[in-house]
């Protein structure tokens, strides 16, 4: 995370995590500039590195060996991740836009989203093709191509005749044949509308495909423009038509809308104009490299390499321009390596008008590309320490001006956040309406007053943590949910809820945004629910953190206890643990990014449905698993109910990664003090050697519901949970008659 000792002033914020981008963060991680935070807006936690995508299409590296993994990365740079999708730009407000989260405020702005082929120009071709980017798309729909090929032959046609289309119809060929998928003959035609194969390469590159194509039996049709697509079929320019099972569209680069929409210089195609220092031509605080820029004084071809080699010179000038300074040109080179493979280890290299082929090709090629992901994969524990102060150039003399005058912060009330700062927040939020809030955000006063209807009794809680993560946003979503936890595992309706938040200290614009954004994210959870947040208190601190105090309500009678469980209970887990030991990793950027976002997932799930379908089922007792651990909250409800309980540790469910990261020794700091329960398990020496059993001694934030349901009903509550999404779901134990023993749980490994 971004530390929180020196103000921000000015904020960097990357839009796309493309191969450019990935080179800026670990430049700036390796010399930061202090006052200046980095924020990674991007669609996907891994980034694909196109130069593997053949080999891992053919079967040569897995997931993680061709793609760079951005959660890790963007916090080795101190870069907040901000995993979403981006749809449009505010210029004159500077602000990008995102698909369902409020928009992110840029001092300076990099665009590297890369580009996808093109589609909208042929009719048809939108839903009836399968384009190869954005590549986590492709890869997704080629994992389902694999498994519906095979048997019974299959028509493949790939329309697009460059290096990517040439390279991706060889890597799909060898790979079918290497599963034996191809038994009933697989038909496949690589489509052109250019008179050759590999327009953009010299003739001896392209004699070589046209033999390798040749040899494996690919039917070349060049000259055959597409004007129609329709299910199944291409249509061609001049007549004649083809049955397809599977078409990949690997055409020309097509730009995204968004930026020419938002009023950037664009040219012709739609990619961003940049001059030789990678900056618009246009707006000068906006930058563009890779495939969606286009370099006015040095056109070159989209490709990948290019966008390799413009990423230390963006990074230098998105620097340069922070400072002040003016930017200094970039020439991109004009001949270059192209190492094209033929799907299985074999590759040619060519540049300018000279070509080689063989397997040793390959061995360099896989050599080049392992070297590359390296350096972005494998991360030093720490970034180099920063060892400069705040560069007076870094902003102007109001914004310095404001900083200094922070240097005594006072404390008290007079540590609150200013009235004004937190009205504009408040005033960007649109809060659940209720009748029985009389008093809340719609008129404000000195406190909050709602009503109690008849027959009703209030429950009462509060719940609150510092950030764990770098997303305002999907941070306030991840506290609100935890606060209403206790809430649901009453089996009571949230009302109201009062909120508690601490900033760090900063310019006003900044402080205003970090509380709409983490605001914004839990009214996302409380609008779900249907409680109103009704007030709050705000003040300034040397960490972000967030809490609220949640009203809500019940019948008297229907109320769930901690205590209740009855001998014969089955016990119920809503949701797979894991949380502690994940954050820990990915504090020490050991996580996979995929890791995260499952966590993350989990932890934005709401437990609302599953209370209600626990109540359903009958539940006798419930509670929500959070600080401490599976364990510790399952011994608070065996003292109240003078029951015992066995839990069997191979059906606990686990969050992806966790068991690995259990097992690299990687806990909670709350992991040791939750262990000292161990007393209350019988015989804990005889289990502490199984995998799981660390497990349930991790601190859950924003987990699932624990629960006891009469044995008859357990398996039909668990089907339920699973088909409204709690997909984890499970049986983990029973409850057994109280026993004469000090210790009330068994574990069974």
């Amino acid at each position: 995370m971004q530390s929180t000792s020196t103000p921000i002033v000015k904020d960097l914020v990357l839009a796309g995590g493309g191969h450019s981008h990935v080179t800026v963060l670990k430049k700036f991680a390796m010399k930061p500039l202090p006052g200046v935070r980095l924020t990674l807006i991007c669609r996907d936690t891994h980034a694909p590195y196109s130069g593997m995508l053949p080999g891992f299409i053919s079967g040569h590296y897995d997931f993680d060996d061709a793609h760079i993994d951005l959660g890790p990365l963007a916090r080795f740079a101190g870069a907040r991740f901000y995993h979403a999708e981006i749809t449009g730009l505010d210029l004159d407000a500077k602000r990008v836009l995102c698909r369902d989260r409020p928009s992110v405020p840029f001092d300076v702005l990099s665009i590297n989203t890369g580009s996808a082929p093109m589609t909208a120009d042929v009719p048809g071709a939108e839903g009836n093709v399968v384009p190869v980017k954005p590549i986590d798309k492709f890869v997704e729909h080629w994992r389902n191509m694999q498994d519906r090929i095979g048997g019974g032959g299959a028509r493949i046609g790939v329309v697009g005749a460059g290096a990517g289309g040439v390279e991706l119809l060889l890597s799909v060929q060898y790979r079918l044949q290497l599963q034996g998928r191809d038994s009933g003959g697989v038909a496949f035609h690589l489509i052109t509308d250019t008179e050759c194969i590999l327009p953009t390469h010299n003739p001896s590159v392209r004699a070589r495909f046209e033999r390798v194509l040749s040899d494996r039996g690919v039917d070349v049709l060049t000259g055959h423009e597409v004007i129609r697509v329709e299910p199944g079929r291409l249509f061609f320019k001049g007549g004649g038509e083809l049955a397809l099972d599977e078409i990949l569209w690997v055409t020309a680069a097509g730009a995204p809308a968004w930026p020419g929409e938002a009023g950037l210089e664009v040219d012709g195609k739609g990619f961003i104009l940049v001059d030789d220092g990678l900056c618009s031509l246009s707006h000068e605080d906006v930058f563009a490299a890779g495939d969606v820029a286009s370099v006015v004084n040095h056109p070159r071809p989209k490709s990948g390499v290019f966008a390799v080699r413009q990423g230390p010179p963006l990074a230098a000038n998105l620097r340069r321009h922070l400072l002040g300074r003016p930017t200094k040109p970039f020439r991109p080179q004009r001949a270059f390596l192209s190492l094209i493979s033929t799907g299985d280890k074999y590759a040619v290299a060519s540049r300018s008008g000279w070509a080689v082929e063989g397997r040793w090709v390959w061995r360099w090629k896989d050599w080049i590309d392992r070297r590359f992901m390296r350096k972005f994969n494998d991360l030093p524990d720490m970034p180099v320490d920063a060892k400069t102060d705040i560069a007076p150039g870094l902003a102007g003399a109001g914004a310095m001006a404001e900083i200094s005058a922070m240097a005594m912060r006072c404390g008290g009330c007079g540590s609150k956040v200013g009235s004004s700062v937190l009205a504009r927040a408040i005033d960007r939020l649109e809060p659940v309406v209720r009748d029985d809030v009389l008093i809340g955000l719609h008129e404000p006063d000195d406190a909050a007053v709602v009503s109690v209807p008849p027959g009703k009794v209030m429950v009462l809680t509060v719940d609150s943590f510092r950030s764990f993560i770098d997303d305002p946003f999907v941070f306030g979503q991840v506290a609100a949910n935890h606060a209403l936890g206790d809430i649901y595992a009453m089996a009571a309706e949230p009302q109201s809820a009062l909120a508690i938040v601490t900033v760090p200290f900063g310019l006003e614009a900044k402080v205003e945004d970090e509380i709409t954004q983490m605001m914004a994210g839990a009214m996302v959870v409380f609008a779900e629910a249907g409680t109103a947040l009704v007030g709050g208190h705000t003040s300034e601190g040397a960490e972000l953190s967030l809490g609220f105090a949640v009203n809500g309500l019940a019948e008297r009678d229907s109320l769930l206890r901690k205590g209740g469980m009855e001998p014969g209970d089955r016990l119920v887990l809503t949701k797979p643990l894991g949380t502690g030991t994940l954050f820990a990793a990915d504090m020490r950027m050991k996580a996979k990014g995929r890791w995260i976002e499952g966590a993350l997932r989990s932890m934005t799930q709401s437990n609302r449905d599953g209370a209600r379908i626990l109540y359903g089922h009958g539940a006798t007792a419930c509670t929500d698993v959070t600080g401490f651990g599976l364990l510790g909250h399952l011994v608070e409800m065996t003292k109240p109910s003078a029951v015992d309980v066995e839990v069997d540790l191979g059906a606990v469910p686990a969050l992806d990664g966790a068991m690995e990261m259990i097992a690299a020794g990687i806990f909670s700091s709350l992991q040791p003090q939750n262990v000292r329960l161990r007393r209350a398990i019988r015989d804990h020496v005889s289990v502490a050697g199984d995998p799981r059993y660390p497990l349930i001694f991790d601190p859950q934030t924003a987990g699932g519901l624990l629960a006891s349901i009469p044995k008859e009903r357990a398996a039909d509550c668990v089907d339920e949970l699973k088909r409204q999404g709690y997909g984890r779901a499970a049986v983990i134990g029973r409850v057994l008659p109280e026993s004469n023993r000090l210790e009330p749980v068994t574990l069974l490994a």
